[in-house]
């Protein structure tokens, strides 16, 4: 199955135009909708306006109606992995069961030094996903209500060594970054993850962002890939790239 999506991103922009843009996303066809975990712009004006996101997904299970919906991705170092079960279960509920968790190790230095977190290095932060992973899981189990389904759980990142491990380990959705060639490759090394876990790779959907290169849209579905994302950020909160994906999804 092919899914599409866009991530709007939660900055350079009003709540109210952001509402309007999911809403839009969704009356167009999308299948999934995301938002970053952030507390500054990533491009643009450095200091311009920002939101943050769980209080934003919030949001979007009481606004939208249909759609599938997370983060791209949230930073696990920012919230406790007990609060991140707790918050996911609640917004599960609002939602009426479309939410799911997003989640990868973080990198954006500004965002822990500005807010107090700690920000190691790369193996620490890995380290400790690959923590929180299992405590979230185990709290969804005691939640009281529970969640209203088994939650799908996306990670994000590319590295061979740990971050696939990971993926293989506990991921229904796995995020890659990078050109065709790359994701290709990388999500061959996600098999062979698969196999040393004892996982079937076919359990784990595989997407990416394809805005730079929807010309190529088919080629990506050939090399597995099947969850397409584009992105739209404000002011401007452009939705024509996902117009030409859903085009492309419903022509196939």
């Amino acid at each position: 199955m092919i899914r599409v999506g866009t991530t709007v991103r939660p900055q350079h922009g009003d709540f109210a135009q952001m509402r309007e843009t999911w809403l839009r996303a969704e009356d167009m066809g999308a299948d999934t909708l995301f938002v970053w975990d952030h507390f500054f712009p990533l491009f643009g004006g450095a200091d311009g306006k920002h939101l943050e996101c769980m209080t934003l997904l919030s949001a979007m299970a009481e606004a939208t109606e249909r759609v599938e919906f997370g983060a791209l991705v949230l930073c696990n170092a920012y919230r406790n992995p007990n609060l991140v079960a707790d918050m996911t279960r609640t917004i599960d509920h609002i939602s009426g069961g479309r939410h799911f968790l997003g989640i990868g190790s973080g990198w954006f230095q500004r965002d822990f030094d500005e807010y107090g977190y700690e920000f190691g290095t790369a193996g620490s932060r890995l380290r400790a996903l690959d923590g929180s992973l299992p405590v979230i899981r185990e709290r969804f189990a005691k939640l009281n209500p529970p969640p209203t389904r088994k939650i799908p759980i996306l990670v994000a990142g590319v590295g061979e060594k740990v971050t696939l491990r990971i993926v293989a380990e506990h991921a229904d959705v796995w995020h890659g970054i990078g050109d065709l060639d790359t994701i290709r490759h990388k999500s061959a090394v996600l098999d062979e993850w698969c196999a040393k876990v004892g996982r079937d790779p076919k359990e784990i959907e595989r997407s990416t962002f394809v805005h730079d290169h929807l010309d190529r849209l088919d080629d990506y579905v050939e090399a597995g890939i099947t969850h397409l994302i584009v992105g739209a950020g404000g002011p401007e909160f452009d939705l024509e790239p996902l117009r030409k994906l859903v085009a492309w999804r419903d022509s196939s």
